[in-house]
């Protein structure tokens, strides 16, 4: 077999150059098409469930979400094991399957079970959600907000409302967790002894205010000759409107919220807080989608926040996204400084080989079957999936060694 492909090849010199030039041609553009990464993708397919339990113990979250979860997950094809953890007020399962299983098909699975649990778990808690589907190394930048004249509740808004939805929209994000700052929401300070002398209990109140801040439809007019939809505006915004709210009648009179307790701008018990450069502020953490490019998600990202950084400046806000967390740099640096090694051996192989052996053929060998063997690798790679990283490329590295011995043989 191996002798008839070198016949041919020296009968037909002019078709095997041509489809040398080619693939190299080919090589190089699937050398730019290729992903690059610090790691390959070495976590096994997965899915991770969060469940929100406001006010339970992690005792309660264990026996009536976490365990519950756990049951109808029990016998998924492919699963390998389950992994869960119940801490106050939320509760993580972590379901891992297979290697060799399709993570898409994997998640569809588990999102059927979850819509058969859902409606048995206790009322008041959320819906068990799956996580957005990551890399491994997940986090593609850090993003810190601070201010001098803005309060953390203002950057914690600025930065739900502004800066996470604009990331959101970046191709290849998949999630954008935002820490520290104080969200802000409207409270509700009840006053017991207002209540008893009302005659009202905490359930009226809690009732009122669900009245007050929820959004319904009012329905439709006809007439002869159309159908007008009604839109109300009734939802209250502001402590002042939330104040005003009816909750009963008493005596004649009605008894609003603002009567029997102090509705107020205030913040959510803090769970964390983030400080950027010694500062407090507002971190967001940018996690890109599976099989994404690590630095092409960061560059569609640092262009996302160019376009917002003129408006956070004339609103008082600086924004640091190069300072605390940016993975594309050690990979800019990690795969800059391998390939620079590769170029470098390659050169060296070539002259030695025509210094010490004083054979220029197999040096002429050597210098076209390094570049076409380590493009040929590329682009195996590339269709594979498998992006370049620091392991690939020093795999690359030493096989350049081989290649040289076949050259020479």
């Amino acid at each position: 077999m191996l002798s008839a492909i070198v016949r041919f090849a020296l009968r037909f010199r002019g078709v095997v150059i041509a489809l040398a030039a080619a693939f190299l041609g080919y090589g190089v553009y699937s050398l730019f098409q290729a992903r690059y990464d610090v790691f390959p993708e070495f976590a096994p397919p997965q899915v991770q469930i969060q469940t929100g339990a406001p006010g339970l113990s992690p005792e309660q979250v264990e026996a009536l979400v976490t365990q519950p979860i756990e049951n109808v997950l029990d016998g998924l094809q492919g699963i390998e094991s389950l992994r869960s953890g119940s801490i106050q007020g939320l509760s993580v399962i972590t379901v891992i399957f297979q290697p060799s299983s399709e993570i898409f098909l994997d998640r569809q699975l588990v999102a059927e079970r979850l819509a058969a649990v859902a409606s048995g778990l206790p009322a008041g808690l959320g819906p068990p959600e799956m996580t957005p589907l990551t890399s491994s190394t997940s986090t593609v930048l850090a993003v810190g907000l601070t201010s001098s004249t803005r309060s953390l509740m203002d950057l914690r808004t600025i930065a739900d409302w502004t800066v996470r939805q604009r990331l959101l929209a970046v191709p290849g994000v998949a999630k954008v967790a935002v820490f520290g700052g104080d969200v802000r929401q409207l409270q509700v300070q009840v006053e017991p002894e207002r209540l008893v002398r009302f005659g009202l209990a905490l359930d009226d109140v809690v009732a009122a205010a669900r009245r007050a801040t929820g959004v319904r439809g009012a329905g439709q007019v006809d007439t002869v000759n159309q159908r007008l939809v009604l839109h109300t505006e009734g939802q209250a915004l502001t402590p002042a409107e939330l104040a005003d709210t009816v909750v009963a009648g008493h005596g004649g009179a009605v008894v609003r919220l603002g009567d029997v307790a102090k509705v107020v701008d205030g913040a959510e018990p803090p769970v964390g807080a983030a400080g950027i450069m010694g500062k407090p502020g507002v971190m967001l953490m940018v996690s890109s989608q599976y099989r994404t490019n690590t630095v092409e998600v960061t560059g569609r990202v640092d262009q996302a926040l160019a376009e917002l950084r003129r408006t956070l400046e004339a609103q008082g806000v600086r924004l640091d996204a190069d300072n605390i967390l940016r993975p594309a740099r050690f990979i800019a640096t990690a795969t800059g400084n391998v390939r620079s090694a590769l170029l470098l051996g390659a050169l060296l192989v070539v002259v030695v080989l025509s210094l010490f052996l004083f054979n220029l053929r197999t040096a002429a060998i050597s210098c076209t079957a390094i570049p076409l063997s380590l493009l040929a690798a590329v682009t195996v790679l590339e269709r594979l999936g498998i992006s370049l990283n620091t392991m690939t490329l020093g795999g690359l590295a030493i096989a350049i060694g081989e290649v040289v011995e076949i050259g020479r043989a």
